[in-house]
């Protein structure tokens, strides 16, 4: 006999965000490899025993059953993956702040594979301890590395990156040449000294993903705050607060 029961659907998932939901309960977002940003209802997760509860974890690989039409699904299962460290220290907080960009600007039901990718690459990077058998935090210039390939990823996916490789009237980034970022437009020659300006080698070593000198890394970083700012409406990151004010982003 025909049924209109909705199929179970499976996939690899990350725990982006959860919150309370009733009393047992908790509404979950997850990134998900073929199936983009859901949001699911994990019932009874937050009861003591509940198996869900103990492999709703961020930062960790897992694989997921959920059912259901609505934006709001229903969690049937999920299965921890293993064999991935997470962030610790400073690199959680980063770990945290990839997250909510994620949850921020990325729309729901919209498959982004590479981004699923690109974001379990990150979070190898930031497990990271200097090296094998050694305990350091990750370097700075090698953070900065990570973040900036993370968020222009981000950027590019979702169709919010300006073109790195070509200025506003098409003409190729020229090294040395000092450019503006226009929201509606892209990057136009602007005169050497000017405020908030972003050297054309800078916009080649970011479209490469890694940076040869501190003050490539430095114009990077702010340019893609500003980038990043429009798209969020000038609504602060709360993650991003923080680590501002523990002079870390």
């Amino acid at each position: 006999m025909a049924t209109n029961r909705p199929a179970r659907i499976e996939d690899q998932a990350y725990l982006l965000h959860a919150v309370a939901h009733r009393e047992t309960s908790l509404v979950v977002d997850l990134l998900t490899r073929e199936h983009g940003r859901i949001a699911a209802v994990a019932k009874g997760a937050r009861r003591k025993g509940s198996a869900l509860r103990a492999v709703l974890m961020q930062f960790q690989p897992l694989s997921v059953g959920f059912m259901g039409r609505n934006e709001l699904r229903v969690l049937t299962g999920a299965e921890w993956q293993g064999g991935q460290l997470a962030p610790q220290g400073d690199a959680l907080l980063l770990g945290f702040y990839m997250n909510e960009l994620m949850v921020r600007l990325l729309p729901r039901e919209d498959p982004y594979p590479r981004l699923f990718d690109g974001y379990r690459n990150a979070l190898d990077a930031l497990a990271e301890r200097g090296g094998p058998g050694r305990q350091g935090e990750l370097a700075p210039a090698r953070r900065d590395d990570v973040l900036r390939r993370f968020e222009w990823l981000l950027l590019r996916e979702t169709g919010y990156a300006p073109d790195l490789k070509r200025d506003a009237a098409n003409r190729p980034i020229v090294a040395g040449q000092p450019y503006h970022w226009r929201a509606a437009g892209g990057f136009v020659p602007a005169v050497s000294g000017a405020d908030d300006i972003v050297d054309g080698q800078t916009l080649i070593e970011l479209s490469a993903g890694h940076f040869d000198s501190t003050q490539s890394r430095l114009q990077a970083k702010y340019l893609t705050r500003a980038i990043l700012s429009h798209h969020l409406e000038g609504i602060p990151l709360n993650t991003r607060q923080i680590l501002r004010d523990l002079h870390k982003l």
